[in-house]
């Protein structure tokens, strides 16, 4: 399976969801509980509960690397260079693209100034956008396998000089344009054990999305928006719990030289948050608030 013109001709019949679906609506052997490594975002693709075959079949699409965190972060080799050096040990590609925003299609829309999405917003379009293979990082497990380059652009080769364990190796490093041509409901394929991910494929056109480099309006000056209760360094939250710190199930606002803006992470953690206490399930979708009764929503909406 390579990059052909095949690829996008299944893509194109693709309607891109404006609204991610709850994590219920989308069959997982993973747990959704107690670590990132139980979650989607576990690339090894090594699920609890029989995801050993299927973690063979992805085999030839990505290094299975072995540890969870590998495919964002890095003890040492982390990105210096734009978003990635302002993310914590960085180790994934950053691919520089402009991406078509709320502005694109409306520049009055909410009234507020909408710049291109920042660094909390990269972080996670460094998969959902498409462009970049999942396994495309810059510091591989082990000596040697350092590449500088790799935080903004994707070398193939370099990649393909990891050896998977189950003797499979990665011919195709899929970004997830490709992952799609299994994980639609398109590609005919989906009720063999292949999620259909239709919701979580954003591309680089976000103007169906919920807006991202939105300014959030300054307390006090638009009550249709509620106020932020605290800051911290380069974010404003809604402090919930009263501690001035931004807890990871409290909404926040991210300033990356724009002002203080609606990014991915506004909303979501990609590790995964308790719906209660220790040991419960995650939010749906990575949500750092569960969203019955539109509680993501009204904490900063007041409609």
């Amino acid at each position: 399976m390579g990059r052909t013109a095949g690829i996008l001709t299944i893509l194109l019949g693709l309607a891109l969801s404006a609204v991610a679906l709850a994590d219920s609506d989308k069959p997982t052997k993973f747990t959704n509980q107690g670590s990132v490594a139980n979650t989607r975002h576990n690339m090894t693709q090594r699920q609890p509960g029989g995801g050993g075959p299927a973690g063979v079949t992805m085999d030839q699409y990505r290094g299975d690397y072995g540890e969870v965190c590998v495919y964002c972060h890095t003890p040492h080799g982390a990105s210096s260079v734009g978003a990635g050096a302002r993310l914590p040990l960085w180790n994934r590609t950053i691919v520089a693209t402009t991406y078509q925003v709320y502005s694109t299609l409306n520049s009055s829309t909410m009234n507020q100034p909408v710049t291109q999405p920042g660094a909390n917003s990269l972080s996670c379009l460094s998969c959902h956008d498409g462009q970049t293979a999942i396994d495309s990082v810059i510091n591989m497990p082990g000596s040697g396998r350092y590449l500088a380059s790799q935080a903004t652009s994707v070398n193939t080769g370099f990649l393909s000089t990891w050896s998977n364990p189950s003797g499979v190796g990665p011919s195709v490093h899929a970004n997830m344009v490709e992952c799609m041509t299994c994980h639609s409901a398109t590609a005919g394929v989906v009720g063999a054990g292949a999620t259909d991910f239709t919701a979580f494929m954003l591309g680089t056109d976000l103007r169906n999305d919920h807006p991202v480099g939105v300014l959030y309006p300054a307390n006090g000056t638009n009550p249709d928006f509620k106020n932020t209760t605290a800051t911290y360094a380069n974010i404003r939250f809604f402090d919930t719990n009263g501690n001035s710190r931004p807890d990871k199930n409290e909404i926040r606002l991210y300033d990356t030289g724009d002002g203080f803006e609606v990014e991915c992470a506004s909303c979501h953690d990609p590790h995964g948050v308790p719906s209660g206490g220790a040991g419960s399930q995650f939010n749906p979708t990575f949500l750092r608030v569960n969203n019955s009764g539109s509680n993501v929503c009204l904490s900063c909406h007041t409609k």
